[in-house]
């Protein structure tokens, strides 16, 4: 075999071939500088989580700066996978809104090299690739990330296609790297977005089900069950503290007003006809300032490849069950984006924490990706299919590429973004969403750069801030004098006052930290610990990580032998 034809049958060249095929959806980023969106906190949130680093508290779970400078639970609450990964860049030497950069960019390619794992896996390597580019441009992905800023759900939607995949290679194949594959990317599904973990996780079990009995292969079911708990356990750490800590931060503001889900539902024209293309805010009616298009050649695509399943489905089975059931997961997302839906959200509680009824495009935008690769299968008897892949995915990146960029493009540095007036919007911008439920409001006010005197006559020393403790030195002259720490109060926080564990108080409107010391010369010492539940689901990642890393040795021992 020549060089060439090696190279042409080689996985090296369609990850290359994907390379450049993706270079458009990102090459807007690849200059000095960086652009607006909705949620412009990105870098802000790898500066805070480069802080935790640093100063050594790793899970990353209470952030110095933001909340007004009064510090803040954001790594409990909110997805931290991108972050890390953003915050690895930044540890190789990259600037902070480069490292966020690269990240966004590697979504976009990771995310097509997925898809044709998928789909090769489904349809060949041609319907792979078709599916890879449709995914790869699909709109919705251009408006999460350049319009909304949306990284959580942009980088979930890596994983949606492996979890699939390995689903359906471990049944067909038996073979156990799949559960691996499995065990981490639904860990990185779950690291990403919650959201989406919740929408996407009841279709996998679906897609598994279907093959464990298009394969009478159910005894197979525990080991699914096994690698997706393996999942849950690697991701513990994180998972867990945002479930049962809820109580402890306010929600109220995430559910309501704007975030209601009922001004939030797209009309069928939107998602289907409408060529609009924007980078606003979604709105009340069908007049959004933000795209919702599915896309004319997605949806169409998995129309042709609907009829070809219905038509030929004695003769290609292979092909026209897993279109079907994809066209049944499109067709049940798009109808949770319309207002058709609504007695489904009113009954289920837990969707109003979605907000956007028009998130189920993530599932939209999946299934028609991967079903649209399937003419290709179902036409692979025909002597033009080659030209008719370099066709479509030819007027797939033309009718769409325009809409990967930004609106606008800012020449900025780190310095500059984390300073001045910016510096100051980045620490209060959505100060409400988690904010301690001890406070009974947002400060309007950035934190003091010392503690507060409240009562009595003393001074402070030697104070200092790290990323989630405060300390310094008290001379108390006074009988005893009452200090405010410029830190919200949240469970876990102790005090030490002179190496001996000391009451606290946040009995005020903002939940400060307050506490009382004796007259004479103290050191004072405030740090976020672990509680119980951290401490269990630290210990429960850890144990998955061994029992995956034990796993794996002997998965590569039995493939050696």
């Amino acid at each position: 075999m020549s060089l060439l034809k090696r190279l042409k049958s080689s996985r090296l060249a369609i990850l290359i071939l994907l390379f450049v095929i993706s270079i458009p959806t990102f090459i807007k980023m690849a200059r000095p500088g960086y652009f607006p969106m909705h949620d412009d906190m990105q870098a802000m949130r790898v500066l805070q989580l480069d802080r935790c680093v640093n100063d050594g508290q790793l899970p990353c779970r209470w952030v110095p700066d933001m909340g007004y400078g009064y510090g803040y639970p954001q790594f409990i609450f909110y997805s931290p996978l991108p972050y890390y990964s953003m915050e690895a860049f930044h540890l190789l030497g990259f600037s902070l809104l480069d490292s966020v950069k690269i990240v966004m960019s590697l979504g976009f390619l990771l995310a097509g090299m997925t898809m044709y794992l998928l789909g090769s896996s489904l349809w060949g390597r041609a319907g792979g690739l078709l599916s890879a580019i449709l995914y790869l441009y699909a709109p919705y992905r251009a408006s999460d990330l350049y319009s909304r800023g949306a990284v959580a759900e942009f980088t979930a939607m890596v994983f949606l296609p492996l979890i699939f995949y390995a689903i359906r290679e471990f049944i067909k194949t038996k073979q156990t790297k799949n559960l691996i594959i499995l065990s981490l990317s639904y860990s990185g599904l779950l690291l990403s977005h919650n959201l989406t973990t919740l929408a996407f996780t009841p279709l996998a079990a679906i897609w598994g089900l279907f093959y464990l009995y298009h394969y009478r292969r159910f005894r197979l079911l525990p080991h699914l069950i096994f690698s997706a708990l393996l999942g849950v356990g690697l991701s513990a750490f994180f998972i867990l503290p945002a479930f049962f800590e809820k109580p402890f931060v306010h929600l109220e503001t995430m559910t309501v007003g704007y975030f209601n889900y009922l001004a939030h539902f797209v009309s069928l024209g939107q998602l289907f006809f409408s060529s609009f293309w924007g980078f606003g805010s979604s709105e009340l009616g069908p007049y959004d300032d933000l795209g919702f298009a599915i896309g004319t050649l997605h949806w169409f695509l998995l129309g042709i490849a609907l009829i070809f399943a219905l038509l030929r489905f004695r003769r290609q089975r292979q092909y026209a069950l897993p279109v079907l059931l994809l066209g049944l997961f499109f067709i049940s997302s798009v109808f949770m984006t319309h207002q058709r839906s609504v007695f489904i959200w009113n009954n289920l509680p837990f969707l109003k924490y979605f907000q956007f009824p028009w998130r189920f495009l993530v599932i939209a935008t999946f299934a028609s990706s991967a079903a649209g690769g399937s003419l290709l299968a179902f036409t692979s008897h025909l002597p033009t299919r080659k030209w008719l892949l370099i066709t479509l995915s030819f007027f797939v990146i033309l009718l769409n590429f325009n809409f990967f960029k930004p609106q606008s493009w800012i020449n900025i540095t780190d310095q500059e973004k984390f300073s001045g007036p910016s510096w100051d919007k980045q620490m209060t911008i959505s100060i409400f969403d988690y904010l301690p439920i001890f406070a009974n409001m947002p400060p309007s006010q950035p934190a003091p750069n010392q503690p507060e005197l409240l009562e009595g006559a003393a001074t402070v020393t030697d104070y200092q801030k790290g990323s989630h403790w405060q300390s310094g030195n008290l001379e108390v002259i006074s009988n005893q004098a009452t200090i405010r720490l410029p830190l919200f109060y949240y469970p876990g926080f102790t005090l030490t006052l002179d190496n001996k564990t000391h009451p606290l108080t946040y009995d005020n409107p903002l939940g400060l930290i307050t506490f009382t010391t004796p007259q004479g010369n103290h050191s004072f010492h405030v740090k976020l610990e672990s509680t119980p539940i951290r401490r269990f689901s630290d210990i429960l990642t850890l144990a998955s990580l061994a029992c995956l890393i034990i796993f794996s040795i002997r998965v590569y021992n039995q493939k050696k032998n």
